[in-house]
């Protein structure tokens, strides 16, 4: 049984790796990069990295070549590049013909409006197309895209929002992750899907949480959303960016992140790792960089 790993030098990637070392021996695991010498460490500890670019169609099938399970983490980019990648990446597992693909989707992605649904409903249709056996791992929303919000709070910032009362299911990119070993790793995945999300919650009840854990009053500013973008824009924010994240907001406010779902539990025979010791991790990652 050889399972392979797309994106495994991303932070995502990485985690899942790692997760997937603690259950199964380094001989059963590739690792699928575009940049191979930045998976050194990994073949050094037994990993088979191979090289692929989801750009490159050609090196996809030397990449994905008598691999039995593939996990295809989902490519960073504007909505076009990315159902163009993703498509590239599910033919040629059809053609190595690869028995099993798990995809890193994204919440409720089959119905969802907000901005980013597009590629993975694009994506999901594609492997079902293929007729393979497969699992979609409706990731909801990873705390880490708060990282930036949070080291502007940490500096005194408030907390700024153009979300409304709308709630998103965060959790840890960790979590995340082995679940995704956990399906990559596991039986009985065939056809699955997975709505993985934490408790949902609102803005203000997640500025809350942090303002606990730093023992400090978070101030909330609810502002529109051409206010969120010149805001975001002021602090450095690129241009072409701007739009998918006020696009991301807005799908906030419209609920397309409020997932209720024990999925997580499912998988990871636990509880999801609690908001308060979430944060905690985060805001002690951040205190450590500096």
């Amino acid at each position: 049984m050889k399972m392979l790993v797309t994106g495994a030098t991303g932070k995502l990637g990485t985690k899942v790796v790692e997760a997937l070392l603690k259950s199964v021996p380094a001989s059963h695991l590739a690792v699928s990069v575009r940049n191979p010498e930045k998976a050194e460490g990994l073949r050094a500890r037994g990993v088979e990295v191979r090289k692929g670019d989801f750009d490159r169609p050609e090196t996809l099938d030397s990449a994905f070549a008598g691999i039995d399970r593939l996990l295809i983490i989902s490519a960073d980019g504007d909505n076009e590049t990315r159902i163009q990648q993703h498509t590239n990446a599910v033919a040629a597992a059809e053609r190595a013909g690869v028995k099993f693909i798990a995809y890193t989707s994204l919440a409720n992605a089959s119905e969802s409006m907000i901005i980013l649904a597009p590629v993975h409903r694009a994506t999901e249709e594609a492997i079902v197309k293929t007729g393979i056996p497969y699992s979609f791992l409706r990731n909801n929303w990873y705390l880490e895209n708060e990282i930036g919000s949070i080291q502007g709070v940490m500096a005194g910032a408030p907390w700024v929002t153009s979300a409304g009362s709308g709630k998103v299911g965060w959790a840890l990119q960790q979590d995340y992750a082995e679940a995704a070993a956990t399906v990559l790793a596991g039986d009985g995945h065939e056809n699955t899907i997975y709505e993985l999300s934490g408790k949902p919650m609102t803005q203000e009840e997640l500025a809350s949480a942090l303002g606990t854990v730093l023992s400090k009053e978070v101030h909330v500013q609810q502002v529109d959303d051409a206010t969120y973008a010149n805001i975001m824009k002021g602090a450095g924010v690129p241009e072409f960016v701007l739009p998918i994240l006020v696009g991301i907001q807005q799908g906030i406010r419209e609920g397309t992140l409020e997932i209720e779902s024990n999925d997580f539990e499912k998988l990871l025979g636990r509880q999801v790792t609690p908001i308060s010791d979430a944060l905690t991790q985060i805001v002690n990652g951040i205190s450590q960089t500096k």
